[in-house]
Parts: C-alpha cells; structure tokens; sequence
C-alpha cells in the first residue's frame, strides 16, 4: 500500500491566477485538504467546470479535469459519470455560469440525481466579464448593466436545488476552511447529486458583499450551522434558537428556560418542505443557514440504469452484442 495522499498532491503546477484576496483561493485550497484526507486516488477524481473566475478550478488541481463551455458542465460531467461510474465527478460553477445560461443542465442534473458533486461559487455578480448583475444578486444592486438598480428578483440557489430534487443540499462559505472542508467531505460520500452552495467573495466587483452575515465579528450572531440531530441555535453564547410550527419559523431567547422549543434540525428526515423552508431563511430577519441542509441517501441515476440493463439483458437474452443486432425484424441484403 502507497503513503496516502497529502494536501501538496493535489496542488497543480499551474500558475494559480485570480485575484489578489479573491474567495477562491481559498475554497481551492479546501479541496486540497478534503481530498487529501479521503481515501481516493488522484486518477479517480476529475473537475469539470464552465466558464467564469470559478471554472480556471481544474488546472489548479492535481487530478483529471475539463473546462468546457458556457453553462455546460453538468451536461458534459454527465457523460462522464455514466460513461464511468467509477470516478469521482465534481463540477465547478458560478452564480452566472450555473444559474443563467447553465440553468437548465442544472436542474436536470440535480432532478436526476446523477452522481456528480456540485460546487456552486455564490459571489452575486459577473466577475470575469467585469462586474455585472447576476441571477443571485439582489434586488436594487448596482452594477455595469443595471446601473438604476436592479428590479428582478434573485434566485435561491438552495431553494432551487430542494425543489429541484436534489438529495444533497448544502451551503458553506470562503472565510471558514474547516467548514468547507467538512462539507466537501460530507458531499464525496454521498451517492447521488450533491449540491453546495459557497458564498464566495469578489474583491473587485462585489467586496464583502456577504461580510454582514460572515464577518468575523457578527458570524455568530448572523448564522446558523445546522447538524443533523442539533437543536437550531445560535448567537455567541447559543442563547437564541429557531422554533418551527407549523411551518412557520419564529426566533426565541432561551432566558425562560424554553429550551424544549427550538426545533431538532433532521437532514435525513425526507420532508422537503422542511428543507425547502430552511433553504427560504434570510438574513437579516433569520441567521443564515450554514450546512447540510437535505440529505437522502436514494439510488443514483447511474446505478437505476446499471440495474435496469441487467434486468433487459437477462429477460431479452441479450448478453452478447451479436444478440442484439439480431433481434426483431433483421433482412438479409443480396
């Protein structure tokens, strides 16, 4: 048996060329370590990206990868996934690249539930084409092409994902490695389509746009990390938690001994209402959630197609090729 992996494997030699101070850096350097902690071979694990500041991911990591087109990274990670269902897939895409012209390859990854690994980098703006609004930023932002303010309504990406039909959802953020690293490692062990959502920083076009929320000073005030079978509190001295009745969310001091009301976070409960409505909280009227939001552990789509071409062969007799181009009506060309 080989030394395992270390964090310097999966650096690539590739000049590494974002922004000075931009979030990514710090989300590749996660992946580094995540994956040098999971018993994977770097040959069995591929990065497929789109196009975007986010999508320059693969030649910055030691493995396989692909940087594709516009949008298209779910499309093109899907073949490879059912063409080899033993590598680890993992796609790389923006807020612009995912959700605008890559919307549709999204949704029907995540309706699926192919086994890839979806990391969507939240920065709500354009940043490689220098600065304009996105399906994620909010309404009234200012930007290069809305320069009155934005009007549209943003997207959730969460709430898009639930809906959707993902069985992984989840939402980290650039500031906090040791998170990140958890979920990244959460999302390889999962069989399906895992879905995390990163809120990434763009020092150029959107500074600190999530700082209100992420700064080190009100994070633990402003979010709220979920752990399957933890009471949903926050606040630095975990004094406040969240009661969920009847569907709707209400935040309580915990000062009058009302403990036994904050509401037990379940993952694995299989209610996507229940994951729909966390996905639906928003600072600043709710903390914020960060974590595993949703995850039901189904059967991939890979693994329905394996099953259901065992069955065919074995009903149809169909276990050679020579079988198959001779079933039903053949003619014999003279």
């Amino acid at each position: 048996m080989g030394a395992l992996a270390t964090k310097k494997d999966f650096v690539s030699p590739q000049e590494v060329r974002w922004c000075p101070g931009c979030g990514d850096y710090a989300i590749l350097s996660a992946m580094q370590k995540a994956l040098s902690e999971m018993d994977v071979p770097r040959e069995k694990i591929v990065f497929v990206s789109g196009i975007g500041c986010s999508s320059r991911f693969p030649y910055y990591m030691n493995t396989y990868g692909f940087h594709t087109i516009h949008g298209r990274a779910p499309a093109v990670a899907t073949g490879l996934a059912l063409a080899r269902p033993d590598l680890q897939v993992w796609v790389i895409t923006g807020d612009g690249d995912g959700l605008s012209i890559g919307g549709n390859h999204l949704i029907h990854a995540l309706r699926r539930n192919i086994n890839l690994k979806i990391l969507l980098f939240n920065n709500q703006t354009y940043g490689l084409t220098k600065g304009q609004y996105s399906p994620t930023s909010t309404q009234g932002t200012v930007s290069k092409s809305t320069p009155f303010g934005s009007v549209d309504r943003p997207f959730s990406p969460l709430s898009l994902a639930v809906g959707a039909g993902a069985t992984f959802v989840a939402r980290t953020y650039d500031k906090n490695q040791k998170h990140m690293a958890s979920m990244f490692k959460r999302a390889t062990k999962h069989s399906g389509t895992a879905f995390i959502e990163i809120y990434q920083n763009c020092v150029i076009f959107n500074k600190d746009v999530f700082d209100d929320r992420i700064g080190k000073d009100v994070s633990q005030d402003n979010l709220l990390f979920v752990e399957d079978g933890e009471p949903l509190l926050f606040g630095k001295e975990r004094n406040h938690g969240l009661e969920i009745k009847d569907m709707l969310v209400r935040k309580i001091n915990l000062e009058n001994n009302n403990r036994e009301q904050v509401h037990i976070h379940k993952e694995d409960s299989g209610n996507r209402n229940y994951a729909f409505l966390m996905s639906q909280l928003e600072y600043p009227e709710y903390p914020q959630p960060m974590g595993v939001l949703y995850a039901q552990n189904e059967l991939s789509h890979e693994e329905k197609l394996i099953n259901q071409n065992k069955k065919l062969k074995k009903s149809l007799g169909l276990d050679k090729i020579d079988s198959l181009l001779k079933k039903g009506e053949t003619w014999k060309v003279q």
